[in-house]
């Protein structure tokens, strides 16, 4: 039996994935075997040692202290693409508020309340003010092109503007996906001056963040809109604003709120509602649960932040085993089996970083006491069997 700790409310459609003859899910439980949780902050949690997983309903993770999780042998999960339609939607909806001034227009017509029959002529005397480019024809440019990027290029190209994208990573699954009129450049500097609308898609880590910073920025044209519904800290804020005084920038609209961006001139601040669908919870849902199914159930690994992607149907005993990526390492595992008179069937073995994850087949019976040899292997961080 295993026991699913929820840290927010997930959505039922999710958790229903949990056979009740397998699973207990509870928000109470102490000992958990997996933990699904959405924006909780886990940083300050200690972990009881029966945790095997996380599943992160959501595609970011930085609520989670995914190293310290690596260290102890638990896998974390996220569901990228999940909520990747509800984030483009959002993003469409923020090219149109950024460019025809649609918050101060709204929050100005609330002031005529008290005007009686004059509302009519002064909504016509004072609409001029709010006047805002269309976005038809123009150039969007996107950093990042992947499940959120990539439906955001499309989306643009069909409601008439020109898409310039840039992506290191960018897979040939994804590419396959974007529409033949994108064009992808080499960099991020020629997105940045072409655009004349810029959207931001990509983590938040050591090499992003305060990506769009004054260098950004000087590299853009004046008058350009800027948006963020990927990370809050992908932005430097102090940058933003100077840049929102001087005019460089014209608006800048982030799904992330602060101290230092709320009631900011040239800033519309969205409250986090980016995946805030129902739609989105229940893929997101849906997802992780399957996720940390598979993997308590048959030790495979599909999107882990931490851990690399492997699976493995194994006749005979599956031993998983998590360790550092380090030479000799896997020899030491085989080579326990070998002692212990085991032939090794099958072996799956995948690194990402610094750390790796080996899938063995093994036929005949793995007792306590090979497990407690492979365990004591240098390196070694988790040791599970299954069936």
């Amino acid at each position: 039996m295993f026991n699913i700790q929820t840290l927010n409310k997930i959505a039922a459609v999710g958790t229903d994935n949990f056979d009740s003859a397998k699973y207990t899910v509870s928000d109470s439980c102490q000992t958990p075997d997996a933990i699904m949780v959405r924006s909780a902050v886990m940083h300050d949690m200690t972990f009881n040692k029966e945790l095997l997983a996380i599943g992160r309903a959501g595609a970011g993770v930085n609520n989670i202290p995914v190293e310290r999780c690596s260290q102890e042998g638990i896998c974390v999960f996220n569901t990228p693409g999940a909520n990747a339609n509800a984030v483009k939607e959002l993003v469409i909806a923020g090219l149109l508020l950024s460019s025809r001034k649609i918050t101060d227009a709204v929050e100005w017509a609330a002031t005529l309340k008290n005007e009686g029959d004059q509302v009519p002529k002064l909504v016509e005397k004072g609409k001029s003010q709010f006047a805002g480019p269309e976005i038809f024809g123009k150039t969007l440019g996107i950093i990042g092109l992947g499940a959120i990027g990539a439906l955001v290029a499309n989306a643009a190209i069909a409601l008439g503007m020109k898409v310039v994208g840039t992506d290191p990573f960018l897979s040939v699954n994804a590419a396959l996906k974007l529409s033949p009129k994108v064009t992808v450049a080499a960099d991020a500097d020629a997105v940045l001056a072409a655009a004349d609308y810029l959207t931001i898609h990509v983590p938040c880590n050591a090499d992003t963040k305060g990506f769009i910073n004054a260098v950004a920025i000087a590299k853009m044209k004046d008058g350009a809109r800027v948006l963020n519904f990927a990370r809050g800290e992908l932005v430097n804020d102090a940058d933003m604003k100077a840049a929102l005084e001087s005019g460089k920038i014209s608006c800048y609209i982030t799904d992330f709120p602060n101290a230092n961006t709320i009631g900011v001139k040239g800033i519309i601040a969205v409250p986090h509602l980016g995946a805030s669908t129902p739609e989105s919870e229940d893929n997101c849902a849906v997802m992780a649960a399957n996720e940390l199914i598979d993997y308590l159930e048959n030790g495979n690994i599909k999107n882990s932040v931490n851990l690399p992607n492997a699976s493995m149907n194994a006749a005979g005993t599956k031993v998983c085993v998590i360790h550092k990526n380090v030479p000799a390492l896997i020899a030491a595992v085989t080579s326990a089996f070998g002692t212990a008179g085991l032939n090794i069937d099958n072996m799956v073995n995948a690194s990402k970083k610094d750390y790796a994850y080996t899938m063995l087949d093994i036929a005949g019976t793995v007792n306590a006491d090979i497990i407690s040899s492979i365990s004591a292997i240098d390196g070694v961080i988790r040791v599970r069997v299954i069936g």
